[in-house]
């Protein structure tokens, strides 16, 4: 049985995310998605959909086994459970592939790094990305000429 692990803040579900999450259950038996906790995340804006609410939409996806809230200590705490073969990590996310190799391995696991391109995931596409959704919400509903 090999485990996938996808992680992501998922905010503003859109294609691109569930097309993340199609190629990642493609390379194994069986999904867990990590969703970022709001008060942990720092590489861009706080989500606007809740935690608990993200996690329900995750959840509820086809290609998703199981999804988890991942620690507000130690994001290396949920893989102890997980033990995960793959970690996939998408082609806009922020990971330093040999660091968290790296990072990993000093904390015992020894998971297959697998990042998706832009073309594997197919968000080539305008809406396939929370700014872009963001940024045509703008234009289109509230910024007046």
């Amino acid at each position: 049985m090999i485990r996938v692990l996808a992680t992501g803040t998922f905010d503003i579900l859109h294609p691109g995310h569930i097309s993340f999450l199609e190629q990642a259950k493609a390379l194994g038996d069986e999904l867990y998605v990590i969703i970022g906790r709001d008060a942990n995340i720092s590489n861009k804006p706080k989500p606007i959909i809740p935690e608990n609410q993200r996690l329900l939409m995750i959840q509820s996806l086809k290609p998703v086994d199981y999804a988890v809230l991942g620690s507000l200590t130690d994001y290396f705490e949920p893989l102890e459970i997980i033990q995960p073969d793959i970690i996939v990590l998408g082609f806009n996310q922020q990971q330093n592939e040999e660091k968290l190799k790296k990072d990993l391995n000093d904390r015992g696991f020894f998971p297959k790094i697998v990042r998706l391109s832009e073309a594997d995931t197919g968000t080539s596409e305008d809406m396939y990305s929370s700014r872009k959704i963001i940024a045509e919400i703008l234009k289109k509903r509230c910024l007046k000429d």
